[in-house]
């Protein structure tokens, strides 16, 4: 897939799930839990143990997810992430050599960053999106509108404080898409082996996306 389809995928969903888990079995069967509820977006992060074997497995037994690399701290990692089927490379910080690796393949690179030097950095450097981070932190949704005022650019996908409760209001300020954590993530349920807790709750992020995707069209 091109990296203009991909970011095109990332819009259309709106949602980029960050999934940690503490193995990688644990981490196939959230993965499946969330695709089950139509999201096939999923951020697999490198503190996952066995991240790149869960990458690779994806790949080959589900080319229907987009699989995109998380906390990705250097470019020798972004490139290894990369040749196991990462389409898309998403890091909580801004490093530049990132981005020229993730360039020189031709993938979509999610640099983080947070403050607006920060942020302005990140995009003149060529980054395809600037995942705002941590934006809870910083005022939630109202920083994003904050920031779209004089960057209307720059896009931007805010991570940390997005929730149910808040994912319309992070929409409404002009996010390209949300990442979502633990709230849809939720590897309790997975424990305690409710795998349809998390279904229910990827449908329930759709369906707000899907909402505020048919106000903008309207």
């Amino acid at each position: 897939m091109e990296k203009v389809a991909v970011l095109k995928s990332l819009k259309e969903i709106g949602l980029v799930p960050v999934l940690r888990a503490e193995s990688v079995d644990k981490a196939l069967a959230l993965a499946e839990a969330i695709a089950a509820g139509g999201v096939t977006v999923l951020e697999i992060t490198m503190t996952v143990p066995g991240a790149i074997q869960v990458m690779r497995k994806l790949a080959e037994q589900r080319p229907d997810i987009l699989i995109g690399a998380g906390t990705v701290l250097d470019a020798e990692t972004a490139r290894m992430c990369i040749l196991e089927g990462a389409k898309f490379v998403v890091s909580p910080a801004l490093n530049l050599q990132t981005i020229e690796m993730c360039h020189r393949y031709s993938i979509a690179v999610l640099p983080g960053a947070l403050t607006p030097t920060e942020i302005v950095t990140a995009w003149q450097a060529g980054a395809d999106v600037v995942k705002v981070f941590p934006a809870s932190a910083m005022g939630g949704a109202k920083y994003i509108s904050t920031l779209k005022a004089p960057l209307p650019h720059v896009e931007m996908i805010p991570t940390g404080g997005v929730s149910l409760a808040t994912a319309a209001e992070f929409l409404q300020a002009g996010a390209f898409a949300l990442g979502v954590g633990a709230d849809l993530v939720n590897a309790k349920a997975m424990a305690e082996g409710k795998p349809e807790v998390v279904t229910e709750s990827a449908k329930k992020y759709l369906a707000i996306v899907k909402e505020f995707q048919s106000k903008g069209a309207a």
